[in-house]
């Protein structure tokens, strides 16, 4: 699933091409949605804002468009003739003169007024978004020592999106990692120190990755990119997907274990869970 960066960087992308034009041709793929595409022609993009995974297109009508990629979702951006070769489904389509953003495949799509957005039941309940400006180490470290969350163990926690919105599975394992934390720990078995290093983690990576397009790993820059055996994918990360290779600190090897449903990498001996 796409994590906070992917989705701003996707969200850029359409702003780009979109914001403040006419839109010429609005369609939707899903029946509920139909009806409103004529409300939205002749309309403009205002602004696209990100809340973590979510994406939130809003018109000069006072509508918003929210979207979740999910799994599978995926936005196509490109002149107004655009026509991916997809087998994927088609279920918004928002076209200018000259340019067009296409969603194929989400299944969580909503058309929502301000007050609807307030109200809404996923939306109104995301913690603070690792990459908004405001976002800083104070205020995820209220997250991590909150009482509703400092007894969870990191490894589910910082997929939460109720905690800390935008981290996922990659930048889970990338952030606890560089702070030598192990997933089964939870904030209250933590020094402080220990905790801002975290926080430092996930907000310097989670931004890195934004302007990286996904690399999270300093050693990519060096010119011993593969003297490890990773392949380039593996090498973009510090231990994500990169189970049975030698950790970049220690040597030992990387394992991949099973937190929160998904694969969970880290280094045995540089992640201490005592």
């Amino acid at each position: 699933m796409p994590e906070g960066p992917e989705i701003r960087r996707a969200a850029d992308q359409i702003e780009q091409a979109l914001k403040g034009k006419r839109l010429v041709r609005v369609e939707f793929g899903l029946d509920h949605l139909i009806p409103f595409a004529a409300e939205l022609k002749g309309h403009r993009v205002s602004a696209i804002d990100t809340h973590g995974k979510a994406m939130l297109t809003r018109f000069d009508n006072g509508l918003t468009l929210y979207t979740h990629n999910q799994l599978y979702g995926r936005w196509y951006v490109g002149d107004a003739d655009l026509r991916p070769g997809t087998k994927r489904k088609l279920r918004v389509a928002l076209i200018t003169k000259d340019s067009a953003a296409l969603l194929y495949s989400a299944s969580t799509i909503e058309l929502l007024t301000d007050a609807q957005i307030q109200q809404h039941p996923f939306l109104s309940k995301l913690g603070p978004d690792v990459l908004h400006a405001s976002t800083d180490v104070e205020r995820v470290l209220q997250q991590l020592q909150n009482p509703a969350f400092k007894k969870r163990r990191l490894g589910y926690l910082l997929t939460d999106q109720t905690c800390l919105a935008g981290l996922g599975n990659y930048l889970r394992c990338e952030a606890l990692f560089d702070a030598s934390l192990h997933p089964s720990l939870r904030p209250i078995d933590c020094t402080d120190e220990q905790l801002t290093k975290l926080a430092q983690s996930l907000l310097i990576l989670a931004r890195q990755s934004y302007k990286t397009a996904g690399i999270t790993n300093d050693v990519l820059r060096s010119k011993a990119l593969m003297s490890s055996g990773s392949t380039f994918e593996q090498a973009r990360f510090l231990v994500f997907r990169r189970d049975g290779l030698p950790c970049y600190r220690c040597s030992q090897t990387i394992i991949k274990t099973t937190v929160s449903g998904q694969a969970c990498y880290s280094c045995a001996q540089c992640q201490s869970a005592g």
